[in-house]
């Protein structure tokens, strides 16, 4: 058990570096079993500061120490400090170099962070705190350099050698080596710097800007990955175009380069010109990616791009500040993503996640705000706090301010703080400036954890054709924080009439109506809105295209669920006024479970699911969001305290009932759509996505009907589909259908065809992993043992340990606590391979407070027997002292 806890580190402890480096010129010497790192450093005294000369103290970690030179003058071991963190010594001079050299292991490197190798390849991922495991430096972003780097490797082996910025300069060795030198010319924090060596074939295109200057773009791919590239490259083209248009954001180099990675511990880093991806995140093509695949290459490979502007000319002056270029760019991506596919099924999709699983963050021992003020290990910031609530505020800046004068303040903020390291605060008074707003309260967002609560009432007066709103908000109790003030909250709304129309919106004290919707600032405890002249009892439709973050209570009967279902103007209501009625119709159904085998299901779900599948003209993607029940996760979220196993059950029974009763209409779409996928060739593009998304989702609801007629036809669409959307979508069908035999053979064939496609493997893993059938832990126990899974490899823990605790609710909750346990020896194992990884997936157990008293004993009887194990990472030690904390 760890005795030393690990430092707290405290926003309100900030203060400006000691000293700054003006340039850091770095060279790799690159071998199999080592690496010596040679810096000199150009540095200078912070001229914000006085010219009083405090120790030097650089951060460093698993480094060896070969050399150090002050001025040219090598120092003595008296001259300076060495820790297992730090190099500690004394300039005597305000501008100064200092030269080191290092030797480190990067074939040993496990963590993933600094310089390690992966299949044979030298890669680097530096944010946030891997720099200092390179060599040592002021690793902090604050700190911001011109970056010079020159790598000498075996050609043989590395051909290709790259870093950020322009090549230089290059040569070769008689010895069979050869070097590269890359200039950056913009100055950047150590975290944006990387490095890469490796034999690697390229993709090459090239993108004109919209000043007239060519840029170079290359995709640096295994060899056997080279045909697996178009799409991320045709997506490269299309942010770049995008970002141009829209924020008005020209790349800046003359080269922009990606590189796919099998071991990374994110799906994707945005080193200045040299992006390195997850291979899972850059390489897609029909055979071996779904469409859900497809966009979420394009999403990555446009948000790395992104941070081009927001996060790399502008970068953030310290960790705390981490929203400050994430929730931006997770915003603007979302924008992107939007406007290539359709814009309210990506918000149904965004907010279906932010509320499944932000809101349990939220909701938990790990809940902070989007700026917090602590932290012990900033890996375990990297949360979806920073990245998905973090987007809701820039969204909801957005909201208020609108489309125009939002821009205008983006463009203000990228003016002002170019090249420059600067805070959330910096953003907020941008948009002030150009809006004339006070945004003062709004800045709350940044500064209190926690989901809002609205509660929402209305009345109508027939009399004076008035009609009012009546709001509260509040905000729960979160760790280390109390009595929460009120947000500035937009809520968007519209009334609509018996007919469904949108009525005209007057508010008292106001000379003309808006027609359609409008955006209230609600910003006080309890609030009032007062419409006049609303000529009948109005229908609200509230929080419209999810406006905030929040959970939002009114009471609506079901009746006006269905209402909305059918007749909402908004698209995302629609589909929320479904969800919210199911979510009543499952709850029904737990209730039930707890008196009978046999429970009743309220008969109107199945009506409105009958009304949607006749209307031939509905959008097959909102369809298919319209058909979707909630899932597991969302539903144990409504619970104070959760039986998971009941709620599937009861999730179960429902869309087993749902399939019966409309088999026939399910069965006559599918074949159509079926038909139509037989005669079209494979497109990424939104309408073919949207037909497949509704065929397979047709396929799973059929196949629960184990009718053997529809039994063949899944077979066949395994067998015979083009495109892995409709196979891998086919093949969970089969796995978690009694058909066992069936289930065994496809599993069997579509092994042997991807057996050398580790992407492709992993989704093998991950249905597998998430069956919800009998046997699940025997199962996934058993996929560990497969030639295809090492451990050591963070997409292969997703696939099978991840899939399974966070996707398979009857298995991994099993009565026994048989899956907690499975799941607290693997935290174990990986804690001493990868802490952040370890740290990552013991998430689901520190949820223990959302279940009902026999889950919450299994689960902590777990936490504390992987703290009490032996020597903890920071990384998990933090994770466990607030989980049993709560």
């Amino acid at each position: 058990m760890r005795t030393e806890h690990p430092k707290m580190i405290k926003l309100s402890a900030y203060r400006l570096p000691d000293y700054l480096i003006e340039e850091t010129h770095l060279t790799f010497e690159l071998h199999e079993s080592y690496a010596l790192v040679h810096a000199r450093l150009v540095m200078q005294r912070n001229p914000s500061l006085d010219t009083h000369l405090p120790p030097l103290v650089l951060d460093g970690q698993k480094l060896e120490l070969i050399d150090i030179n002050l001025n040219g003058e090598r120092l003595s071991a008296m001259e300076y400090t060495v820790t297992d963190k730090h190099l500690t010594l004394q300039p005597t001079t305000i501008e100064f170099e200092l030269d080191t050299t290092v030797r480190i292991e990067p074939q040993n490197n496990t963590e993933l962070e600094g310089l390690y190798k992966s299949s044979g390849m030298f890669c680097t991922q530096c944010e946030a705190e891997g720099f200092r495991k390179i060599t040592y430096y002021l690793d902090r972003p604050d700190v911001m350099s011109r970056f010079t780097t020159t790598i000498f490797a075996d050609k043989q082996n590395y051909p290709i050698l790259l870093s950020n910025g322009n090549p230089i300069a290059q040569g070769e060795d008689d010895d069979g080596r050869h070097w590269v030198t890359w200039e950056d010319p913009f100055k950047k924090p150590a975290y944006l710097f990387a490095v890469v060596a490796g034999d690697l074939w390229c993709v090459e295109d090239t993108f004109t800007t919209m000043s007239g200057r060519e840029v170079a773009l290359r995709i640096y791919v295994e060899p056997e990955n080279i045909d697996k590239c178009q799409h991320a490259m045709n997506s490269l083209k299309k942010c770049m175009r995008w970002d141009e248009e829209k924020y008005g954001r020209e790349y800046d180099l003359d080269i922009f380069m990606v590189v796919a990675v099998n071991d990374f511990n994110m799906g994707a880093m945005e080193n200045k010109g040299l992006n390195i991806f997850n291979s899972s995140c850059v390489l897609a093509k029909a055979e071996t990616a779904t469409d859900a695949a497809h966009q979420r290459v394009e999403s990555i490979v446009a948000h790395e791009y992104f941070h081009n502007w927001s996060g790399n000319r502008v970068t953030c002056r310290d960790w705390f500040q981490l929203s400050l270029k994430e929730g931006f760019t997770v915003f603007r991506d979302t924008q992107f993503s939007a406007d290539m596919n359709s814009d309210v099924v990506k918000r149904i999709e965004d907010v279906s996640y932010l509320r499944t699983h932000q809101f349990a963050e939220d909701a938990g021992p790990m809940a902070h705000p989007v700026r917090p003020a602590e932290y012990m290990e900033i890996s375990n910031f990297y949360t979806l706090t920073i990245y998905e609530k973090g987007a809701e505020v820039v969204r909801m800046l957005h909201t208020l301010l609108g489309e125009a004068v939002f821009r205008q303040g983006a463009d203000l903020y990228f003016e002002r703080h170019d090249g420059q390291a600067v805070t959330c605060d910096d953003f907020i008074a941008a948009m002030e400036t150009v809006s004339g707003m006070d945004l003062t309260q709004f800045k709350l967002w940044y500064s209190q954890a926690g989901t809002p609560r609205l509660v929402i009432t209305d009345s109508y007066d027939a009399a004076t054709q008035t009609y009012c709103l009546q709001v509260k908000q509040s905000c729960p109790d979160t760790p280390d924080q109390t009595d929460k003030k009120p947000f500035v909250i937009p809520l968007r709304m519209a009334l609509l009439s018996q007919q469904g129309q949108s009525l005209p919106l007057q508010l008292q004290g106001e000379s003309i109506a808006m027609k359609g919707e409008r955006v209230l600032a609600v910003t006080e405890a309890e609030q009032s809105f007062i419409f006049q002249k609303v000529t009948e009892q109005p229908l609200p439709s509230l929080l419209r295209s999810f406006s905030a973050p929040v959970i939002m209570e009114y009471n609506y009967s079901r009746d006006d669920l269905v209402f909305l279902l059918q007749h909402d103007t908004d698209g995302f209501n629609r589909w929320e006024a479904g969800q919210q009625l199911s979510l009543q119709v499952i709850e029904d159904v737990v209730g039930q479970l707890y008196e009978t085998d046999e429970p009743m299901m309220d008969s109107r779900l199945v009506e409105v699911f009958t009304a949607l599948l006749a209307q031939d003209d509905l959008d097959p993607a909102m369809l298919a969001e319209f058909l979707s029940l909630p899932s597991t996760g969302y539903i144990i979220e409504q619970y104070e305290q959760a039986d998971p196993l009941a709620i599937h059950q009861a999730r179960e029974y429902v869309s087993n009932q749902l399939a019966y009763a409309l088999k026939e209409p399910m069965r006559v779409r599918y074949d159509a759509l079926r038909k139509t996928s037989l005669e079209t060739p494979y497109v990424a593009q939104a309408s073919d996505i949207a037909r497949r998304r509704l065929q397979n989702m047709l396929l799973a609801y059929l196949m629960r009907t184990n009718d053997l007629d529809i039994l063949d036809e899944c077979v066949d669409q395994f067998g015979v589909a083009d495109n892995m959307t409709e196979r891998l979508a086919a093949l969970a069908c089969l796995v978690n259908s009694p058909f066992t035999d069936e289930a065994q053979e496809a599993l069997k064939r579509f092994a042997e065809r991807f057996s050398e496609d580790p992407i492709v493997m992993d989704q093998w893993f991950s249905v597998q992993a998430a069956a919800v059938v009998p046997s699940g832990l025997e199962r996934v126990t058993h996929l560990l043992e497969h030639p295809a899974f090492s451990i050591k490899n963070p997409n292969k823990v997703r696939a099978v340990i991840g899939a399974f605790s966070m996707q398979n609710t009857p298995n991994f909750h099993a009565e026994d606590g048989s899956g907690y346990a499975f799941l607290a020896d693997k935290v174990i194992e990986l804690d001493a391979l990868n802490p952040q990884i370890a740290a990552r997936i013991i998430s689901p157990l520190t949820r223990w407070q959302r279940y009902d008293l026999h889950h919450q004993e299994l689960m902590l009887v777990q936490l504390k027997r992987i703290k009490n194990s032996g020597e903890l990472s920071a990384d998990l030690f933090e994770v466990l002292e607030k989980s049993l904390v709560a």
